[in-house]
C-alpha cells in the first residue's frame, strides 16, 4: 500500500526553522515527481515547492524562494523541507504529495499528483 506520511510540523516564532519530512512506502514510489502544498484556514490549498524524479530540478512558488529549500533522500525515500526565516502568513497544514506517471518532472498542478499525505500543522508567531 502505498502511502505518505509527514512529519516535522510545529509552533515556531516569526524568523524561526522547521524542518518537515515526507516518509515514502509502497510499490509504487519508484522515484516520482514530488511536491509540497500547504492550505491556510479559509484559502485554497497552494503549491509551494516540487523536485523532479532525479532530484537535479527544483521549483518554488515566488512567497518562499529564498526561504524554503526542497530536497530528497533517495536511500531513505523521503522528502524534506527545509523552511527558514519562517513568517506569520506561512502558517498552514503542509502536505507532501507524489507523482509517479512517466513524466517526472517539476509539476505545480495539485491534480497531477495521485498520492497525498495528511499533512502536519505550521504555526508561526508573530
Amino acid at each position: 500500500q502505498e502511502q505518505l506520511v509527514e512529519s516535522g510540523g510545529g509552533l515556531v516564532q516569526a524568523g524561526g526553522s522547521l524542518r518537515l519530512s515526507c516518509a515514502a512506502s509502497g510499490r509504487t514510489f519508484n522515484r516520482p515527481a514530488m511536491g509540497w502544498f500547504r492550505r491556510a484556514s479559509g484559502k485554497e490549498r497552494e503549491f509551494v515547492a516540487s523536485i523532479n524524479w532525479s532530484g537535479a530540478n527544483t521549483y518554488y512558488a515566488d512567497s518562499v524562494k529564498g526561504r524554503f529549500t526542497i530536497s530528497r533522500d533517495y536511500a531513505k525515500n523521503t522528502l524534506y523541507l527545509q523552511m527558514n526565516s519562517l513568517k506569520p502568513e506561512d502558517t498552514a497544514v503542509y502536505y507532501c504529495a507524489a507523482d509517479t506517471s512517466l513524466y517526472g518532472g517539476i509539476e505545480v498542478r495539485l491534480e497531477h499528483y495521485e498520492y497525498w499525505g495528511q499533512g502536519t500543522q505550521v504555526t508561526v508567531s508573530s
